[in-house]
Formats: C-alpha cells, structure tokens, sequence
C-alpha cells in the first residue's frame, strides 16, 4: 500500500525535475547508476561508522532516483526492457547495501551480534521476497499478492528509525533503541510476507497444473 500511494505522490512532485534532466541530456539509465551509487556510500561509508544520521539523509537524497528514472523513460518515450532490469536489479544492490551496513556496525563497533544477524536476516529475506515474485511471474504465475512489507515499508520503516537514531550523536538520549526496534519489525515482516508469496505461488502453481490437466 506504501509503495503505491507514495510512488504516485512522488511522481508527481518529481515530474518537473525528471523533465529538467532530460533538457540537460541526462539519460534514465544514467539516474539509476548515480542513485545506486550514491545509496551505497551512504550506507557503506556512514553506517559502520554509527553515522546513521548523516547517512540516512544522503540515502534519501540518492533514493528517489529510483523514481526519477522511470519517470525519465516514460516522459521521453524510452521505456525498455533493459532499462527495467537495470532498475530492478540494482535495487537489490542497493538495498543489500543499506542492510549491510547495519550488519557492519553491529559486527564492529555496535559490538551485537543478535542485531547483527538481524540485520543479515533483513537483507536476504528481502532479496529472497523479491525473488519469489520475479520466479513466479517467469513461471507463468500472477503471484496475486503484495504481502505485509515490501520494498518501500523496509526502506522507510529501517531509513526512518536509523535517521532518528542518528539524533543521539546531537544530544538526543535514548532515541537510538528506534534501529534496533525496526530491524526486528523487518525482519518479521519480511517473513511473514515471504510466507505469504510463497503460499500464494503454491496455490497459484496448483490452479494451474489442475487447469493445464482438464484441457488435456
């Protein structure tokens, strides 16, 4: 639900700005790269180092390039299929990165190893949930089922309490207990969303063997 309503609000703000782009020659493709970039310095540079606050804000900044580059493609005419595959896949980059620099701090400095392996277990439930979607829908299958947390609500829910967490370092007490709160959230609501894909692709597979055996 979180990926609809804000992919529509933010399209329409970025709308300007993706013109403005293409004006300058920037290509879509180009967007997507920069973006990626710019999402894993913030989260491999800043976060190992306990500086969620700063690098939430430079995430952020570089993450609505995942907006923006669609939004390119579409107002110049040049939606493709690689331009898609771009985008999909370095999103998982990206956000394998994010994850992966909560893991680090936690392995280093943040001296937590349950949190560690939390935030392990968010990055490959999260790869793991988008890969059951693009492997059903290659087998055929609409996969009719978003589940509880995708994409957006892992992004906002861990970018949102890092960059609150990242308030202790100015003064703010306690507020960094918000991180640990919601990689447990993710986590659980990666799996239970997983489950979810997986249950729905079982059913799915079963409707249409049973389909393809009656045409027979």
């Amino acid at each position: 639900m979180l990926n609809k309503y804000a992919r529509a609000f933010f399209t329409r703000v970025l709308t300007p700005f993706a013109a403005l782009l293409l004006r300058l020659g920037v290509s879509p493709d180009a967007v997507t790269l920069i973006g990626t970039a710019g999402v894993m310095a913030g989260a491999l540079v800043f976060f190992p180092m306990g500086e969620f606050f700063w690098g939430t804000i430079v995430i952020t900044i570089f993450v609505f390039s995942d907006l923006v580059d669609g939004n390119m493609a579409r107002q110049a005419g040049i939606s493709s299929r690689w331009g898609a595959f771009l985008d999909s896949t370095l999103d998982r980059v990206a956000d394998g990165a994010i994850f992966g620099g909560f893991a680090l701090w936690y392995a280093g400095s943040g001296d937590d190893n349950i949190l560690c392996a939390v935030a392990i277990f968010c990055l490959a439930s999260g790869q793991v949930v988008s890969y059951t979607k693009a492997r059903g829908e290659a087998i055929g299958l609409p996969v009719a089922v978003n589940g509880l947390v995708e994409r957006a609500e892992r992004l906002v829910i861990s970018l949102v309490a890092a960059g609150f967490a990242g308030l202790h370092k100015f003064g703010v007490p306690g507020i960094q207990v918000l991180l640990p709160i919601a990689l447990w959230i993710v986590a659980v609501g990666s799996l239970v969303t997983l489950i979810q894909r997986v249950v729905t692709v079982r059913r799915e597979a079963a409707e249409a063997d049973a389909a393809d055996a009656d045409g027979q």
